[in-house]
C-alpha cells in the first residue's frame, strides 16, 4: 500500500483573510496545494484575482472575493456567496509604532479595529459555517510573538496581537467539540508588511535594520512565509486533530532565548 502524503486536506473549503500577499498568499498557496478549495479574501481584489487566476491555472480550485474585514456588510456579503467552509484563516493585520506616549487614539483605535475587530468579525460571520462542517472547523489566527512578549515601540500592536491570542484560547473553550482554534505567533517574517516598515522608518538604513531584525532572532534569519504557512496546513488537518487553543510559536528562537 502506497503511504499517503501528510497534512492533505483534499475537499476542504477554506477562506484565508487578507489572502493576496505575504503570509496569507503563501498560505494560499499551501492550502491549495494540499487539496482545498480557498476563498482569497483581500480588499486589493485586483491582487487575489491574479492569485486566484495563478492557481486555477495549475488545476488547483482558488476563488477571490473583495473583503474589508473592518466592515461587517463586506464580510456578510462574502459568507452569503460560500455553500459551506471548513477552514477560517484570520491574516488580515497591520502594524504600527510608537509607545504609549506617541501613539495617538486614532492611531490605536484603528489597530484594534483592523487587527482586533476584524477577527471578531470574520469569525463571528462565519461560525455557522463552520459549525455546520462535516470535517469539525477549523480556525488559525495569525497572531504574533509580540502577543506574548514586550516589544520596545509596538504599544498598540502588542495590545491588538495580545487580543488576538486571549480569543484564540477563548473560542477553543468556548466550542471545544464543534471547532479546533488555534494561532500562530510569527517572529520577523520576510513580507510587504515588513518592508513597508523598513521603507517608512529606516529608509537611509534598510539593510543596518534588516539585519538587526535577524540578529534578534537566534537561528540567525528572518522568517519566510512559507514558514508560516506550512504550520497553517498542518494546524488544519487531521494529523493535528488534538490540538486546539495553542499558540505556536515560528520565530527562530526569539521566543526562547
Amino acid at each position: 500500500m502506497e503511504p499517503r502524503e501528510a497534512f492533505r486536506v483534499d475537499g476542504c473549503s477554506a477562506l484565508v483573510t487578507g489572502g493576496a500577499s505575504g503570509i496569507g498568499e503563501a498560505t494560499v498557496c499551501e492550502l491549495a496545494r494540499a487539496g482545498a478549495q480557498v476563498w482569497i479574501a483581500d480588499i486589493q481584489l485586483q491582487a487575489a484575482e491574479k492569485l486566484a487566476a495563478g492557481l486555477t491555472t495549475r488545476g488547483l480550485q482558488a476563488h477571490a472575493v473583495r473583503m474589508d474585514v473592518t466592515d461587517a456588510a463586506s464580510i456578510g456579503a462574502v459568507a452569503a456567496k460560500i455553500e459551506r467552509l471548513d477552514v477560517l484563516v484570520n491574516n488580515a493585520g497591520i502594524g504600527h509604532v510608537g509607545s504609549v506616549e506617541t501613539t495617538e487614539a486614532e492611531d490605536f483605535d484603528r489597530l484594534m479595529n483592523v487587527n482586533v475587530r476584524s477577527v471578531y468579525l470574520v469569525t463571528r460571520a462565519m461560525l455557522p459555517l463552520l459549525l455546520a462542517s462535516e470535517r469539525k472547523g477549523s480556525i488559525v489566527n495569525i497572531g504574533s510573538v509580540a502577543g506574548l512578549i514586550g516589544i520596545r515601540q509596538r504599544f498598540a500592536y502588542c495590545t491588538s496581537k495580545g487580543a488576538v491570542l486571549a480569543m484564540t484560547r477563548q473560542l477553543a473553550v468556548e466550542y471545544p467539540r464543534q471547532l479546533r482554534v488555534n494561532a500562530i505567533c510569527p517572529g520577523t517574517v520576510e513580507t510587504p508588511f515588513v518592508e513597508g516598515y523598513l521603507d517608512k522608518y529606516h529608509a537611509n538604513e534598510k539593510e543596518k535594520v534588516r539585519e538587526e531584525l535577524r540578529a534578534r532572532q537566534p537561528i540567525g534569519r528572518l522568517g519566510t512565509p512559507e514558514d508560516v504557512a506550512a504550520m497553517v496546513r498542518y494546524l488544519v488537518s487531521p494529523e493535528a486533530s488534538f490540538i486546539t487553543g495553542s499558540l505556536m510559536t515560528i520565530d527562530g528562537g526569539w521566543t526562547a532565548a
